[in-house]
């Protein structure tokens, strides 16, 4: 439980923003700008699973959320169907669609699988171009807020409702990495003959990789589109597949919460402080310029990942204390 705490405060620190809005603390632009933060986090822990403790790349994350996102606008704007309902079968095509991937990553693997899955990403996204009457085309697809039966929410209620989500997929994913199963794909990253020479079923667990990364790219399209309320097929672009691997080196490999702090860096800083000072917020694009020399600046100097800044701050302060302490007995 004590585990689970930290991750509950996580979620807390985000629900606390709408009440902060109305308080005029922040803007309506920096709710929608958290939320994107929160489902963006999401997926990245779900990449951070199949490429930082499986050691398998994928290069197709933003066209699984394209599918995921697409499939539940069309069910629930479309057909009329519950969200709960279009929920569950947006996640299980992506889902079976990745258990395939897996399948394929016995023959494949490094920069082939990770060309591959730029492939697969690419046709889903001449997919969504040429499928007008699930996507809309190049009008894109309109969709509304999640209803639950009797209660349609708005979009604080959305908020939360994904603050829930990234919650219970941090819970989820820290009883994986801390199991059977994480020690597993660990030693399979490590050494695939290793792994089978210690009878670890390389099969099954590169489709438990390859499924989780899936899965939790399309409750990010999910989220994202019930969220943002529109989608279009050039959003799923391999820039943003590898945004999302900037998430998780910024934030820390092989980390469940690093992600988080990744998509802070990536997502968040540009809209909520970048675009907000004097000359930098006035020329269109410069924001990320800076952005992007923010992501190189940490992989040169912090290539662990921030996740572990706090530690090494704290860990730097007591062996400055020592030394005082030292040279003070003196």
């Amino acid at each position: 439980m004590k585990d689970y705490l930290k991750y509950i405060i996580i979620g807390l620190v985000f629900i606390t923003a709408p009440f902060l809005q109305q308080l005029g603390v922040l803007s309506s632009s920096s709710i929608i700008v958290l939320g994107t933060v929160m489902f963006y986090s999401i997926v990245g822990i779900g990449l951070n699973v199949l490429l930082g403790y499986s050691g398998l790349i994928s290069l197709g994350t933003a066209g699984f959320m394209g599918l995921g996102a697409y499939i539940s606008a069309y069910l629930t704007s479309d057909l009329g169907l519950p969200f709960i309902v279009s929920l569950i079968i947006s996640v299980s095509v992506p889902l079976l669609i990745g258990l395939v991937i897996g399948l394929i990553s016995l023959r494949i693997e490094g920069y082939y699988l990770a060309i591959a899955t730029l492939g697969v990403a690419e046709i889903f996204r001449q997919v969504f171009v040429e499928l007008d009457f699930l996507t809309g085309g190049f009008s894109g697809k309109n969709a509304s807020y999640p209803n639950f039966i009797f209660f349609q929410m708005n979009r604080t209620w959305s908020y939360i409702l994904i603050a829930v989500f990234l919650v219970g997929i941090l819970i989820i994913t820290h009883n994986i990495v801390y199991s059977r199963s994480g020690r597993a794909l660990l030693t399979m990253r490590g050494s695939e003959a290793a792994a089978q020479a210690m009878g670890i079923d390389l099969l099954k667990y590169r489709l438990l990789a390859f499924g989780i990364a899936t899965l939790y790219a399309a409750i990010g399209g999910v989220l994202y589109v019930h969220f943002i309320r529109f989608a279009y097929p050039s959003g799923w672009n391999v820039n943003l597949s590898l945004q999302i691997l900037a998430v998780i080196v910024i934030g820390g490999m092989r980390t469940i919460n690093g992600p988080i702090i990744g998509s802070i860096i990536v997502f968040g800083v540009p809209e909520l402080i970048l675009k907000q000072l004097p000359v930098i917020g006035n020329i269109d694009g410069l924001a990320y310029i800076f952005t992007g020399i923010l992501i190189i600046v940490v992989i040169l100097f912090y290539p662990n990942g921030l996740i572990y800044l706090g530690h090494d701050i704290k860990k730097l302060w007591k062996k400055e204390k020592v030394h005082e302490q030292t040279l003070s007995s003196h």
